[in-house]
């Protein structure tokens, strides 16, 4: 089995360890700075071992770094005063360049990523940058890592952002269409269970057939879509009020902060 140890419990490392676990084949260390009931339940849910800081790089052979940006230079610190050249390194935290992770780790083969909490149903698009020193071998751990929470695809450093602003944050993008569209439901008469259970089974409806039927988005609108009937009576109040402009707007936003947050965290 793959030994892999996450420095950092968040959601984003728990929706990651909860679909490694699901695939099987990894053994996981989990450390965490102040949570320890934490992992506690971790390990109850997911069978990971709870570990010191120092144990779980010592033991690991993939080390992935899943903790809060603001906490990522002191992090980094500790970890290279006890990780060997030889390890290779994933770090998941949002807004964190190559370049800090090099100055870090000038010796170790080093990964960017940027999974999504889909990762926890083995559903996520993670996006995955190259940094020094990653051969062929490394990039094969790394795509079954990845692999199994969802799939990936390599992009540059400079698409990175774009990314996130995208599939990173993207999850949430849906939940809130998804809150407003329980809200509208409430407001003609449902209960809010019922709802509910409409929204989100019409959204995942939506879903599958966009990954399922092989055709574009914008087919598929088209085919739910009778001229002059109900649907396009609500798009035309979509298109009114400025739909796709606000979307883009909205990633522009996300891809702003990503890139402001590389400044911040280089400096």
């Amino acid at each position: 089995m793959k030994k892999i140890g996450f420095i950092g419990a968040g959601n984003m490392a728990e929706a990651i360890v909860k679909g490694l676990a699901l695939a099987g084949h990894y053994e996981i260390r989990v450390t965490n700075r102040s949570n320890q009931a934490k992992l506690e339940k971790m390990r109850e849910d997911y069978g990971v071992i709870p570990a010191s800081f120092v144990e779980t790089i010592r033991d690991s052979e993939i080390i992935l770094l899943a903790v809060k940006p603001k906490d990522v230079n002191e992090v980094m610190a500790n970890i290279s005063e006890i990780i060997s050249d030889n390890q290779l390194f994933v770090s998941v935290a949002a807004g964190i360049p190559l370049a800090l992770l090099k100055r870090h780790l000038p010796q170790n083969p080093l990964v960017r990523a940027m999974p999504n909490t889909s990762s926890a149903v083995m559903h996520s698009m993670t996006g995955l940058v190259k940094g020094q020193g990653v051969n062929q071998g490394h990039t094969k751990a790394v795509e079954d890592v990845f692999g199994a929470v969802g799939k990936f695809i390599w992009v540059t450093e400079e698409q990175m952002n774009p990314l996130i602003a995208m599939s990173g944050s993207g999850p949430a993008y849906f939940y809130l269409f998804t809150e407003a569209l329980v809200k509208a439901g409430v407001e003609m008469g449902f209960t809010p269970e019922i709802a509910e259970t409409l929204a989100k089974e019409t959204i995942l409806g939506a879903a599958k057939m966009l990954a399922t039927s092989g055709k574009s988005p914008g087919e598929l609108r088209v085919a739910v879509t009778s001229p002059n009937g109900t649907t396009q009576e609500a798009l035309n109040v979509f298109g009114k009020n400025g739909l796709e402009k606000l979307v883009a707007r909205a990633a522009k936003a996300c891809k702003a902060r990503a890139e402001e947050m590389e400044r911040v965290y280089l400096e």
